[in-house]
């Protein structure tokens, strides 16, 4: 016979892996709410919400838990919908999740006040827009020339077209990616600090 100890755990695990299952679902239907904002960055870079589940995984469950969460969603939209990047798009979206949710966990857990949650959380959207920068220019925007067979130059053409001083890749990440994935993160924050606390009882039992 199990010991109560050893049942509290296991009944802690199973929580764990049915919170952790319920908010990849959550993310992965997210991934499919997407839209423009052409006005201000170029229109195949889409908006959307589907880090806010892995940012609760990671204040509920933990950090690692949050990682979790952004790998399977990402498993889940390759199987179930498919890539057409050859991967590249899927891997970019694990690695900046990854980043963002981590970063967010460790901080707030260290503390676990809603201070450390506001400053893990809009650590983790800097950290999240200053790596994406090297991420695109060394990996996702080479690949993506590769893939799709688009000169380097007709990509920076459309960023230009909105300001005509961004003529290089890199000044296109700068002046537009990262400060468009800041200000993704920093939605997804403020959403997680709505819904955070009605949700709670599911995230804790």
């Amino acid at each position: 016979m199990s010991s109560p100890a050893a049942f509290a755990k296991q009944t802690a695990r199973t929580h764990r892996l049915a919170v952790a299952g319920m908010l990849s679902a959550v993310a992965f239907v997210l991934m499919y709410i997407e839209f423009p904002i052409p006005a201000l960055i170029p229109a195949f870079i889409k908006l959307d919400v589907s880090d806010l589940p892995e940012l609760l995984a990671a204040f509920a469950l933990g950090p690692v838990w949050g990682v979790v969460v952004t790998l399977c969603k990402n498993i889940l939209f390759v199987v179930l919908h498919g890539t057409s990047s050859n991967y590249v798009g899927e891997l970019f979206n694990f690695l900046a999740g990854s980043v963002f949710s981590f970063t967010a966990g460790v901080i707030y857990h260290r503390g676990k006040s809603r201070k450390s949650a506001l400053l893990g959380a809009v650590a983790g959207a800097a950290l999240m827009a200053l790596f994406t920068v090297p991420l695109n220019y060394y990996l996702v925007y080479p690949a993506y020339v590769r893939v799709y067979g688009m000169p380097m130059e007709a990509i920076v053409g459309m960023y230009q077209a909105i300001n005509p001083g961004a003529d290089s890749l890199m000044k296109c990440l700068v002046l537009f990616n990262a400060p468009f994935t800041l200000c993704k993160g920093l939605l997804n924050v403020a959403l997680c600090f709505l819904i955070y606390k009605p949700l709670s009882p599911i995230l804790h039992k």
